[in-house]
């Protein structure tokens, strides 16, 4: 009877400390009916294959489940939504890629490592727990408490799953999984059928934008830049001051600015997706409809720039790897990290800090001919240590050495991430660096024939911004000529660096991007003869 309690209650655990951390909160679930069930189930089964069979089953069953639940609650961390395994299996690599990048090889090889014998260990536990002989065949008071048991678990499993729990302290983990699973893989399906069919049925058509011929378009996404960061008071100060000065700062120059707020598809991570949909028109929130896209022959804002006579280009800082998707996009030209000549020190996940690329930028890519570029800044991405400052005098950057003494400056990543108000804190100083430096570099590259869209790409993770946050995104639109604000300006984007505040009006999806530009500045002629 022993063995009874101590292997129900030990596989309990297991079942519900996934839900602990899932939700915050320990004593939300502390009962698993199917820990109950199965147990005294299998300490009632007589020897044989059959009882070999379905213990394999249950305990392979369990362990998965329990996987599923580990990664659902790892997933909403990270991005603020529940685990897709139909979407969701081919960020493994990235989620190595995001370790290496924070805590060094070793480090993430070693966590892998951990994660893997856990992993093996609680196959064998499980495992064990079922199909050991020790104490078993149960006789007498254990055989009539492991029945009782199966009894009002049985009962209690039921009206669970009829929504009318014992208590709402009870749960079915393994089931639940099971169930919710299930129907993603079914809807996810019936929506990549439905993707597919959106895509080949009303494509975006190609459309030169003749109201921006000959012009400089530079669209720029800050990391994790979302509308939390102007709202909550926990961020708000750090990048008050900076915004107001940068307002200042554009008008003193003759630069107009006008902004106002979109909402991105994703949050807390996978920035392309958000790029993606800006680019396309149409909400990409998953990987499966990123590749779907790239496989597709649908067109983007390169095509369009490229109709309309831009040399069309992506500066990628963080990508490390071949980025085959850059080639499916069909960009001109593609800089990434080993393109660009750094010298300074890596920065933790950043590559090089967002100072370095934009001058980069501006000095080696960047001449009098019309041009479309998509650059995509990362020093406010995660670990969000260390901190630097910008440089006021540009000439000093140069090939990045001068970045050297941050190298270890501040708290490591490991050490930083302990304190989670420290986190916070972290985060809305790198927000308020890349602001700056994005605006620093405005009074230097913006002019009367320049559009420079500076937006977010997406709201960090929960524990940045709470459970319930909009996915909104500030959009700042800035230019030296007052005609290329004007067609924003009419679709409520306001004066200044400050959006309207989000409850003030509808915000529009990042997808209305490249819609708005063919309605604003593609020409009548041109939209009739663009390829349906």
């Amino acid at each position: 009877m022993r063995r009874l309690w101590i292997g129900a209650l030990a596989l309990n655990l297991g079942l519900v400390a996934p839900l602990w951390w899932r939700h915050g909160d320990i004593q939300t679930h502390l009962i698993a009916w199917e820990a109950w069930l199965v147990v005294p189930l299998m300490l009632l089964l007589p020897r044989g294959k059959c009882r070999l069979g379905l213990g394999v089953a249950l305990a392979s069953w369990l362990i998965l489940t329990t996987l599923v639940n580990l990664g659902d609650a790892a997933t909403y961390t990270a991005f603020g939504r529940p685990l897709n395994l139909y979407l969701d299996t081919p960020l493994l690599g990235s989620v190595y890629d995001l370790l290496v990048g924070n805590v060094g090889q070793a480090w993430a090889i070693c966590a892998m490592s951990a994660g893997a014998l856990l992993l093996v260990l609680l196959a064998l536990g499980v495992i064990r727990l079922l199909l050991s002989g020790e104490g078993y065949p149960l006789t007498g008071k254990g055989r009539a408490s492991a029945l009782a048991m199966l009894l009002v678990a049985g009962l209690g499993a039921l009206l669970t799953l009829g929504g009318k729990p014992l208590t709402e302290r009870t749960a079915l983990p393994a089931v639940d999984a099971t169930r919710v699973q299930w129907a993603q893989l079914v809807t996810t399906h019936q929506a990549k059928q439905a993707f597919t069919r959106t895509l080949e049925a009303s494509p975006i058509a190609q459309r030169p934008l003749d109201g921006l011929a000959e012009r400089r378009v530079l669209m720029t996404f800050i990391e994790s830049y979302g509308v939390t960061v102007l709202e909550d008071e926990r961020y708000r100060p750090a990048v008050a001051p900076t915004l107001d000065e940068i307002e200042q700062r554009l008008a003193q120059r003759d630069l107009g600015v006008v902004s106002g707020l979109l909402t991105s598809p994703i949050r807390g991570g996978q920035s392309w997706l958000a790029h993606a949909t800006a680019l396309s028109g149409y909400t990409i929130d998953n990987q499966l409809w990123y590749q779907l896209l790239l496989d597709s022959e649908a067109t983007t804002l390169v095509d369009d720039f490229r109709a309309t006579g831009q040399h069309t280009m992506a500066v990628m800082p963080a990508i490390t790897q071949p980025w085959p998707e850059g080639a499916a996009y069909g960009f001109d030209e593609l800089v990434v990290a080993s393109d660009m000549p750094y010298a300074g020190p890596p920065l933790n996940w950043v590559t090089m800090p967002d100072q370095y690329t934009l001058d980069y930028t501006q000095r080696q890519l960047l001449d009098e001919s019309p041009v479309f570029a998509q650059l995509a800044l990362i020093s406010s991405h995660a670990p969000w240590t260390p901190i630097l400052p910008v440089l006021e005098d540009w000439s000093r950057v140069g090939d990045g050495a001068v970045f050297a003494p941050w190298e270890d400056a501040g708290d490591p990543p490991e050490v930083l991430w302990q304190d989670l108000e420290r986190i916070r804190d972290h985060y809305a100083w790198s927000v308020d660096y890349s602001i700056k430096t994005v605006g620093r570099w405005a009074e230097r590259v913006a002019d009367d024939n320049t559009l420079l869209i500076v937006l977010g790409d997406h709201q960090p993770a929960p524990l940045i911004t709470g459970d319930d946050a909009s996915g909104a995104v500030p959009v700042h639109i800035i230019s030296g000529d007052p005609e290329l604000l004007a067609p924003f300006r009419a679709r409520g984007f306001v004066d200044g660096m400050w959006p309207t505040p989000e409850s003030d009006a509808p915000v529009a999806e990042l997808r209305q991007l490249r819609r708005w530009l063919h309605a604003d500045f593609a020409s009548e002629e041109n939209s009739a003869k663009a390829t349906p």
